[in-house]
């Protein structure tokens, strides 16, 4: 969303007085729809009324005139309003709230009976910094992200959630680092300076905030932090640069300025190591499908099937770990451990998860009240939660598992919040409203002044059936009846045939007749009385002044929490993990897992694997049908595998499930595996699948070669890389060339862990050649001229591919199929078949091939430079200018 902010424009003529306010408040923001706020609607006008009205489908009016044409209006209901500001935001815009910030009275009173009701903006809101539930989704985070660029190919990242508090930043060295770390986040909406060039985030362009580069100055963000945690210096929380500082200092600056000030509580951030986490880049993530499938839905995705938990706080952490899976041994243990004490003691699991099943989200109520969008079931969402804290410590303190302890630790009784605890069971009523200015929640007995006003509208309304039987009883009309409506307030009404009885001459009361004479409707006649009068006066102040003690004591209440903010907040954490590693444990319980082993060397030892994803579909689409385990080991001698076999024969699987085992053990989780031996894996590089990206003109083959070229920069001697037929979208000898130069590569450069599955079968004799790759294949029987997937691995090459089979299956003509056997044969009868096969004895090795293209690549670089010091002439070039030139030079050099 680009910021459109610029001079203000010259307001229309012939705008009537409440259109002039609305013109100059508009102005200020320029680039959101304007909810402008009279009396029970939300109003939109000019352009924002056209947006919003083909947005959400509601019809186009106009109000007034501006140079002489028609001012087009739409609007949405103040007390519905939810649903189209979802819409709206969903939709891409940002959508400013101007209320109205005086009553009709307090505007006549300031300046006589034409003067304007006051109106301001109280809040802006964009994607990122949502916090109600019903525009968020309950189990997953809503970033907003800030990129700011530190130097050349240097990134400072911080991501905020709003709703929850959580707060982290991460430095990053490169481009593509950057990339994997926003497809990792999922943000809601990326904050940007308008310096920094655009492009190297295409990806992301409908999720970009474009704000003007003051916002990022530096010691303006330093200022933010300091002042939003008190502190003189960040370094209690952690090492920031000051491009960290920047980063999540403007955040908060801009988190400000939507919020209009009013910030909800927000932990201090939290430093991101650059090898701390295990590197997935974007096209891995879209790949394995962690977080969402191909087609973005979670359902379906490795997420949708390991969650168990019974919290929204704990779907959040869960999601958050898979798409960031630790890198550190210790780390991963500690995690690890948490799980093995769940799982080893189904007692405690059970108790556990039963309490976490009654505990609501506090982290999103928490956000709420402290940013003043709180109600009065926010408050009892506190209370429960707490509450459930202090069951989870009483049960955790019975077992004392060490595992568990720093849990059982951090959640200590505090005399001030069991205190706070005992206020709000005190004070909230048991059924609560949904807002506050509705009132009635709190409870009789916890303020004197509040029960005696109640006391006297409870008699009041006593008193109104004592008159209105003193009045049928006065006037003989049995029919008579005091009621209520909201524009005349309280009023007696008397069918037509009988109001004759009621009336009197002047229309004023007397002490015989003390009617007075309101509204004449069809059937019915309505009057008032001196006495009825004076009972609704006594009854509405004290409903008034009710609501008026009631909000008090609310805001008392959201007052206390804010101090008490930073140990709710640590007990939400806490019923997070609790979640996660109870639910990974009931995980592995029901489905078989096994804990997995973490090693600091390059173990790949994986005994009868399975992927957990394809499993479960198995066992609910296909009764009686079980998933075939596999062994994978990737080690010394062997780390790198080529494998073969038929499409449909399971390739495909047996990469991903490699991977997500992988990746699951590194997020701490239990595998689906008999057994697993991991070494740490740095990064995690997955080439599966085809799909084009049109947008940017982009084949399919070009998307595929793009992802290859990203893997083999950047994996390193600790990744695990799984490729899936590579060089398939070329012409034959040019996909088998790049296949043979690829995999020669990731053997001879990188020397990581691999598995490269492809039916070029030429590619297995390079186990002559290459001394850690082993050819492995997926099994087949043939049975009466038909095959049979075994959906196994074995050692071995396969020695066909049986896609003319295959192709039988997907329904191609008999003549075809008969066609593509004759061809088959007679090719396969050719000698250029042999020849390829011999291609890795004849051809130099690729280490003396590597050497050369380096040495060529460096001559190149240097002639290149060479050429521009000639072309470079000193005497024509300005002091500037010369600097700028030596710069380009040393560029040249890196």
């Amino acid at each position: 969303m680009q910021n459109t902010s610029a001079m203000k424009q010259e307001s229309p003529s012939g705008l009537t007085p409440m259109m002039q306010q609305y013109w100059d408040t508009k102005q200020t923001v320029p680039d959101c729809l304007l909810f402008y706020r009279m009396g029970d609607f939300y109003e939109l006008f000019f352009d924002d009324a056209v947006k919003a009205s083909a947005a959400l489908s509601i019809a186009l009016t106009k109000r007034g005139k501006a140079n002489g044409d028609d001012i087009q209006m739409c609007g949405v209901p103040f007390h519905a309003y939810e649903g189209y500001l979802a819409k709206l935001i969903k939709a891409g815009f940002k959508v400013a709230i101007a209320e109205q910030t005086e009553t009709p009275e307090q505007a006549k009173a300031r300046g006589g009976h034409k003067a304007l009701v006051k109106r301001e903006i109280v809040r802006i809101v964009t994607q990122g910094t949502l916090t109600e539930d019903h525009l968020l989704d309950t189990g997953s985070n809503n970033y907003l992200a800030c990129v700011c660029s530190a130097s050349e190919n240097h990134f400072s990242l911080a991501w905020l959630d709003l709703s929850t508090g959580q707060f982290h930043a991460q430095s990053l060295k490169s481009l593509p680092s950057l990339l994997a770390a926003l497809e990792r986040l999922s943000a809601g909406e990326i904050l940007i300076s308008d310096k920094l060039d655009t492009s190297i985030l295409s990806d992301y362009r409908r999720l970009l905030t474009v704000e003007p580069d003051s916002l990022f100055n530096a010691g303006n963000a330093e200022k933010a932090l300091h002042d939003m945690y008190e502190v003189q210096s960040m370094d209690a929380f952690g090492h920031f640069d000051k491009p960290l500082k920047t980063a999540c200092g403007s955040l908060i600056n801009y988190a400000r300025k939507t919020q209009q000030g009013v910030l909800p509580f927000i932990k201090p951030p939290k430093v991101i190591e650059a090898n701390g986490l295990m590197h997935i880049d974007a096209a891995t993530m879209r790949n394995l499908e962690i977080l969402r499938c191909m087609n973005g839905e979670k359902k379906g995705s490795l997420l949708d099937t390991l969650d168990k938990c019974v919290t929204a706080s704990g779907s959040r952490l869960l999601a958050e770990r898979l798409s960031a899976p630790l890198a550190n041994k210790n780390a991963i243990d500690a995690r690890l451990s948490e799980v093995s004490a769940f799982a080893n003691n189904s007692h405690l699991c059970d108790d556990v998860r039963n309490i976490l099943k009654e505990t609501p989200d506090i982290e999103r109520a928490l956000s709420r009240l402290t940013v003043g969008r709180g109600g009065p079931r926010d408050l009892q969402m506190i209370l429960r939660g707490v509450e459930q804290s202090f069951l989870l410590r009483h049960v955790l303190d019975q077992d004392k598992l060490p595992p568990l302890q720093h849990f059982n630790d951090s959640l200590t009784d505090n005399p001030d919040l069991s205190h706070f605890i005992d206020d709000l069971k005190s004070a909230l009523a048991d059924d609560l409203p949904m807002l506050t200015r509705d009132g009635g929640f709190i409870k009789r007995g916890f303020h004197a002044g509040l029960d005696e006003l109640r006391d006297i509208r409870k008699n009041s309304q006593k008193h109104m059936a004592d008159l209105q039987s003193q009045y049928v009883q006065k006037t003989g009309i049995n029919s008579l009846k005091i009621t209520h409506n909201n524009v005349l307030g309280y009023f007696i009404e008397v069918p037509s045939k009988q109001a004759d009885k009621l009336m009197v001459g002047n229309q004023e009361a007397s002490n015989d007749n003390p009617f007075v004479h309101r509204q004449t409707m069809a059937s019915a006649v309505r009057f008032t009385t001196a006495a009825l009068a004076e009972l609704e006066s006594k009854l509405s102040q004290s409903q008034e002044r009710s609501k008026a003690i009631e909000i008090e004591i609310f805001e008392q209440l959201a007052q206390t929490l804010i101090t008490l903010a930073p140990q709710i907040a640590e007990r939400a954490h806490i019923i997070a993990q609790l979640d996660v590693a109870s639910a990974l444990a009931e995980l592995a319980t029901q489905e078989n897992f096994c804990a997995p082993t973490i090693s600091e060397n390059k173990d790949f030892d994986i005994k009868k694997g399975r992927h957990p994803v394809v499993e479960q579909a198995l066992r609910k689409d296909k009764q009686g049908e079980s998933f075939i385990s596999n062994d994978c080991a990737l080690e010394s001698g062997q780390s790198l595998w080529i494998l073969t076999g038929p499409n449909m024969a399971g390739k495909s699987t047996f990469l991903r499930q490699n991977a997500i085992i992988a990746l699951m053990a590194q997020a701490g989780s239990y595998v689906p595996a008999e057994s697993a031996t991991i070494g740490l894996v740095d990064r995690l590089f997955s080439r599966v699948g085809a799909a084009d990206d049109l947008a940017r003109g982009r084949s399919t083959f070009m998307v595929e070669m793009v992802e290859t070229a990203a893997i083999l920069n950047q994996a390193t001697e600790r990744s695990l890389v799984i490729l899936d037929e590579i060089g398939r979208g070329t012409a034959t000898f040019d996909g088998l060339s790049i296949a043979w130069a690829t995999l020669e590569y990731l053997h001879d450069k990188t020397d990581c862990r691999g598995l490269f599955a492809t039916h070029y079968h030429e590619l297995t004799t390079l186990t002559d050649t290459l001394s850690n790759l082993s050819c492995h294949s997926m099994q087949v029987k043939e049975w009466q001229n038909e095959i049979i997937f075994m959906h196994s691995v074995a050692k071995g090459a396969a020695d066909k591919s049986y896609g003319i089979h295959v192709g039988k299956l997907a329904g191609l003509p008999a003549a075809v199929i008969t066609r593509s056997e004759q061809i088959l044969g007679e090719l396969q009868k050719s000698e250029s078949h042999g020849k390829l096969s011999t291609l890795a004895q004849d051809l130099p090795l690729f280490q003396e091939v590597s050497q050369q293209a380096e040495q060529s690549a460096e001559t190149a670089k240097y002639e290149d430079m060479y050429k521009k010091v000639q072309d470079i002439d000193p005497d024509s070039l300005s002091p500037r200018e010369a600097l700028e030139a030596l710069y380009a030079l040393k560029q040249n050099t890196n």
